[in-house]
């Protein structure tokens, strides 16, 4: 058998706690995990684990041999996926996942040109602003404008985008222009209720991020109301910058406090970490940075 199913099948009997249910999730005969987990300890000349009735524990060279050989591990079965995916035709149906705005101004883009350069794929867009779960949803990658801690997925970072507050000369003609994000709250703002704290934004003050209250009169889950809304002077509003570019290069809208600014947010394609992305998908998320490299975001 391939060293690597030996190596295989010692990280399953690690992470699954027996040989039994190391032989379930490799859907391996019982016998072929303990003959790779032998062949294995004889080729190192060290027990790894620790054999009972029920359960199976790494033994100290084993963990430590665990820890070495894992990262490893996953790197090569990556590279054997990605050398088999290269050689694939581009052909079949991709399924993406993306926020309904950005889908629309960017996503859509892409997926245009795509479909003409490559006739025999098919690409299904899934459009929701909030977060969808992959295996729900059968999607092979989705794209996200967040920060990616703590996520168990895996991910390529596509772009950023920069988040600004705007607002009309008619209405800073009237109020007034504020000059700190805590003057906010004298002001008129217009809040988008497509935010998960709508009434709190993000800035940047004395060198520390800080979320400043905000209030209005005027809330809507429609950011193209929003937009509007401030466009006409209802008040101040907080966007990103693609949303209410047109708005800016056409004067309807200024932008203000941008020495307040936090840092810009990236925008992630995400995928499944038990699957590595197709050859269409690779071209899918390479097609998208070039796009977004030209695009003022």
């Amino acid at each position: 058998m391939d060293r690597l199913d030996d190596i295989e099948a010692f990280l399953a009997v690690v992470e699954k706690g027996s040989l039994t249910a190391a032989a379930r999730h490799l859907q391996r005969s019982l016998q072929s995990i303990s003959r790779s987990l032998t062949t294995l300890e004889r080729s190192v000349a060290v027990d790894l684990v620790r054999r009972t009735t029920r359960q199976s524990h790494p033994t100290e060279a084993g963990l430590a041999f665990y820890r070495r050989v894992r990262p490893a591990f996953a790197e090569i079965r990556d590279a054997r996926l990605e050398a088999a995916s290269q050689q694939a035709e581009l052909t079949g149906l991709l399924r993406v996942g993306a926020p309904a705005l950005f889908a629309a101004a960017h996503i859509v883009p892409v997926i245009s040109e795509l479909v003409q350069r490559h006739p025999r794929i098919e690409i299904e867009l899934k459009v929701s602003d909030r977060e969808v779960d992959l295996v729900a949803e059968r999607l092979d990658l989705a794209v996200r404008i967040r920060e990616m801690r703590d996520s168990t997925l895996k991910a390529k970072r596509l772009g950023e985008i920069r988040a600004v507050v705007f607002g009309a000369p008619s209405y800073f003609a009237r109020h007034g222009r504020p000059k700190h994000p805590d003057e906010l709250a004298r002001h008129e703002c217009v809040v988008r209720l497509t935010d998960g704290d709508a009434e709190t934004w993000p800035f940047r003050i004395a060198g520390r991020r800080r979320s400043v209250k905000v209030g209005g009169r005027f809330r809507s889950d429609s950011t193209a109301a929003t937009n509007a809304a401030v466009a006409r002077g209802a008040g101040i509003g907080f966007a990103p910058l693609w949303l209410v570019r047109d708005l800016v290069d056409r004067g309807e809208v200024e932008i203000i406090l941008q020495e307040f600014e936090v840092a810009r947010v990236p925008i992630h394609a995400v995928w499944l970490p038990t699957k590595l992305p197709l050859a269409k998908a690779q071209l899918f998320t390479e097609a998208l940075i070039a796009r977004l490299k030209r695009e003022r975001l």
